[in-house]
């Protein structure tokens, strides 16, 4: 029983560092395996030469080689970390808040633009209905002006 339950965990643990973005980093990122490489082989050669029998104060200030390699191995590790820093977000599955809000959005518009239908339901809802009338005056219009008829030919007025 303590085996199951040793290796559920072991399971369990291979699948987090699975999914870690630092592990995905390392997998996919061949610039940060070959500075944590480069790394380790210059902290290898550094402490090899400070253990080669001189005392570790003389050999860091005397040994230019070990002062390289020193050198390297941080500026390796410091190249990796900050890609390591820079090691991508997971991605979530589905929409998010924002997405959502800007499909939604997107979609009104396009549907009142499409249908005249809903622009009509809308703007009755914002600004109110709109009320059909007959414009009718209550003035009343003059009566025609008698038509002016001509003076007869043979008549003279005097």
């Amino acid at each position: 029983m303590a085996a199951k339950k040793k290796a559920a965990k072991a399971g369990a643990a291979a699948v987090a560092v699975k999914n870690s973005p630092y592990v995905q980093r390392v997998v996919e990122d061949d610039e940060l395996r070959q500075n944590l490489w480069q790394a380790y082989e210059s902290a290898r050669g550094a402490a090899s030469r400070l253990s080669n029998g001189k005392s570790p104060t003389k050999a860091i200030f005397d040994d230019k080689k070990l002062q390289k390699d020193i050198r390297n191995a941080a500026e390796s590790f410091r190249d990796a970390s900050v890609a390591l820093r820079e090691a991508p977000k997971r991605q979530r599955k589905g929409l998010s808040l924002g997405r959502l809000l800007l499909m939604t959005v997107v979609g009104g518009a396009v549907a009142l633009a499409v249908s005249e239908g809903l622009r009509k339901k809308v703007l009755d809802a914002l600004f109110g209905a709109e009320e059909e009338f007959e414009y009718t005056s209550t003035t009343t219009s003059p009566p025609p002006a008698p038509a002016a008829t001509p003076p007869a030919a043979g008549s003279t007025n005097t």
